[in-house]
C-alpha cells in the first residue's frame, strides 16, 4: 500500500510503559522517535489515543457508575494522554496541533475536518482527542470516524503484537498470523481487530486497516516504506 496521509490509532494503555499505570514518559518519547522519521519523509499523519491508562466508562458503569459520566470522564483521559504526546512529539521538533471533540479551550481547538486537514497539509502532526466527542462511542470508533473525515488513506493500529492472529499468541502459542484479510474474513472468523461500530464504519467506507506492532522499533517507518509487516484488513 502507499500512503499519503495516515490515521495512527494508539491505546492508552500504551502509554504505560512498564509502570502498569499512567503515562511513562519514556515510552511516549518512544512513540515520537518512531512518529518523527514518517513525518520527515512527507507522510501526513493524524493520531487518536485511547483513555484506557487512566479510565475506561465501560468498567466504571459496571461498577456503579453512570454510563454518560463515565464516558466523558473517558474522553478527558484521552486528552491527557494527547497532551503527553504532543509533549514528546515537540520535545523532538515536531509540529503538533492538538484538536479535540471536546471543545476545551485553552488546552486544545474543537475538531473540525477542515481545521485538520488544513494542519496534515502544512506538514504538521495532527492529535485528535476526545473521542467522537459523544457518550457510547469507543476510541475506536472515534478512529475510524476521524480517519474517513480526513480522507486518510488507512488506519495503522499500533498494538503489543505484531499482528491479527486467529487466537491470541500471548496464550496460545500455536495462534496462527494472517498477514492479509477481507473485511467479511475478519467479520466471519470473529477476529476481535475493532469494536464492531468502528469496524462496520471501515468495512461500509472500504478504510483499510493495518495492525502492527508499535513497540517493535521501526516498525511504523517500515510499513509506510511498504514493507510486509502486521496484517492488513482491507
Amino acid at each position: 500500500m502507499k500512503f499519503k496521509r495516515i490515521l495512527l490509532k494508539l491505546s492508552g494503555e500504551s502509554l504505560e510503559g512498564d509502570r502498569g499505570y499512567g503515562i511513562d514518559p519514556l515510552r511516549a518519547a518512544a512513540y515520537a522517535t518512531e512518529i518523527r522519521p514518517v513525518v520527515d519523509s512527507g507522510i501526513q499523519v493524524a493520531v487518536v489515543i485511547g483513555g484506557g491508562n487512566i479510565f475506561r466508562g465501560l468498567p466504571g458503569t459496571k461498577e456503579g457508575m453512570d454510563r454518560v459520566q463515565g464516558d466523558y470522564m473517558g474522553m478527558l483521559a484521552t486528552v491527557i494522554n494527547s497532551l503527553a504526546l504532543q509533549a514528546a512529539l515537540e520535545d523532538q521538533g515536531v509540529s503538533v496541533r492538538l484538536l479535540s471533540g471536546l471543545a476545551i479551550e485553552p488546552v486544545c481547538e474543537a475538531m473540525s475536518r477542515r481545521k485538520a486537514v488544513e494542519y496534515l497539509e502544512a506538514g504538521r502532526v495532527v492529535i485528535i482527542a476526545g473521542g467522537t466527542g459523544n457518550p457510547y462511542f469507543t476510541t475506536d470508533s472515534a478512529s475510524a470516524l476521524r480517519a474517513l473525515e480526513i480522507k486518510a488513506d488507512a488506519i495503522l493500529k499500533g498494538t503489543r503484537v505484531d499482528g491479527i492472529y486467529s487466537d491470541d499468541p500471548e496464550k496460545v502459542p500455536t495462534a496462527i498470523k494472517y498477514s492479509k484479510l477481507s473485511f467479511d474474513e475478519a467479520y466471519e472468523k470473529g477476529l476481535k481487530i475493532m469494536d464492531l461500530t468502528a469496524f462496520t464504519l471501515c468495512r461500509e467506507n472500504k478504510m483499510p486497516i493495518v495492525v502492527f506492532n508499535m513497540n517493535h522499533e521501526g516498525n511504523l517507518l517500515k510499513i509506510i516504506q511498504g514493507e510486509e509487516t502486521g496484517t492488513i484488513v482491507s
